[in-house]
């Protein structure tokens, strides 16, 4: 093989790598919205001779470089969405945007991938093959995956094997954590409504009284992950919001309470909806009220591929040495649109160390969310040594 090294290369392009970070870090964009950011995607893809598709699924984006031979073809993807959060840190760089904040690391993710691009740009020669660098909308609240898979982005080429990360504040700097089998939950959410009959507060018994219903709808919802689920099979509700009454002294008519159910097996996630509403229908006949009952199915379980799984170690290994590649001990309940690639090619998603401590680890979704650049590096020599792995003659 060619003497080059993956490392070098990307610190090659860290100072562009990291100026493209800070850009979109000022500039957060929420889903479906970000405009700017797929502008600079789209230029910086090329600026290197890179082919691009643009406005896929609204605003994503899609860069394909043939390799000087044939061979198979590999996906590459990274989130481009930001968080609806005010950031509060004393970056230079900070949000320019009032309630607009990267609070998750998508603008590494963006910056990261391309640093990849403009890596295997450079080594083109030596490609086999076809790379697809997918830059996604919307993976924070509808998810973009999906719209961008209908618009045919696993075909023409067709993709053989697709790969992710997350920048990812449970793992150490420095370190990579991989996973096989299940690494991230379906999270779906839900809403019901318990309507009753609204009445002064000194009166109750000239009404029907949601508030009460809804407590015990709760309680009893709880249960259903200690007596209706296999202890075995990892499952979570929780409630989020309850929203009912506008005053101290009356009885509301109706409470609307939200909430999310997360789980990774297929029949587990069936079963507790259809549970949830027989426990409705059970306090609609006790209690002589009514009730609406509203789920939404969002992203399946990220189940990565053991085979692809096995493979990337040893990819991340030339990139943090062997010792800094490890499986996570248990999946992630939290939720990750790229699922919907897992279901469809063979995959792995792959997490990159932002904590400097574990024991104060950085939080996503915060305010005060913040991560050092040179985790860059780490983001772009995966994407390119797996690549360049995964498309060996």
């Amino acid at each position: 093989m060619e003497n080059y090294s993956i490392y070098s290369l990307a610190k090659k392009y860290y100072p562009e790598t990291v100026r493209i970070r800070h850009e979109i870090h000022m500039n957060p964009e929420l889903g479906f919205e970000e405009f700017h950011t797929s502008k600079i995607i789209t230029e910086t893809l090329e600026s290197i001779g890179i082919e691009t598709h643009k406005n896929i699924a609204k605003t994503g984006v899609v860069g394909i470089l043939r390799g000087n031979h044939p061979g198979k073809t590999i996906l590459l993807r990274a989130d481009m969405d930001a968080l609806p959060i005010n950031e509060e840190t004393s970056l230079d760089y900070c949000s320019k945007v009032k309630n607009k904040m990267h609070a998750c690391g998508h603008d590494g993710h963006t910056a990261g991938l391309l640093g990849a691009a403009m890596i295997l740009s450079e080594l083109k020669d030596y490609i086999h093959g076809n790379i697809k660098f997918l830059f996604q909308p919307a993976e924070e609240t509808d998810g973009g995956a999906l719209p961008m898979i209908e618009e045919g982005v696993l075909e023409n080429p067709k993709v053989d094997a697709a790969f992710g990360c997350h920048l990812w504040g449970g793992t150490e700097e420095g370190k990579i954590n991989i996973k096989h089998g299940p690494a991230m939950a379906a999270p779906d959410t839900f809403s019901f409504t318990i309507i009753g009959k609204g009445g002064h507060g000194a009166m109750p018994h000239l009404a029907i009284d949601p508030i009460t219903i809804c407590s015990q709808v709760i309680n009893h919802i709880q249960s259903i992950i200690s007596r209706n689920i296999n202890p075995l099979q990892p499952a979570v509700i929780s409630f989020g919001t309850i929203n009912g009454g506008d005053t101290f002294n009356a009885i509301p008519s109706e409470v609307t309470v939200s909430g999310t159910i997360r789980t990774f097996d297929e029949k587990v996630r069936k079963t507790i909806p259809i549970a949830i509403e027989n426990i409705l229908k059970a306090q609609k006949v006790s209690h002589n009220c009514d009730y609406k009952f509203h789920l939404e199915e969002k992203f399946p379980a990220l189940i990565n591929d053991h085979k692809m799984t096995d493979f990337i170690k040893g990819s991340l290994s030339k990139v943090v040495g062997d010792e800094n590649v490890l499986e996570l001990e248990e999946p992630s309940m939290g939720g990750e649109d790229f699922a919907h690639f897992t279901k469809r090619v063979p995959s792995s998603f792959f997490f990159v160390g932002i904590s400097k401590d574990l024991s104060d680890p950085v939080i996503h979704h915060h305010p005060s969310f913040q991560w050092d650049d040179k985790n860059l590096l780490k983001v772009s020599a995966s994407f390119a040594q797996i690549t360049m792995d995964f498309l060996k003659e």
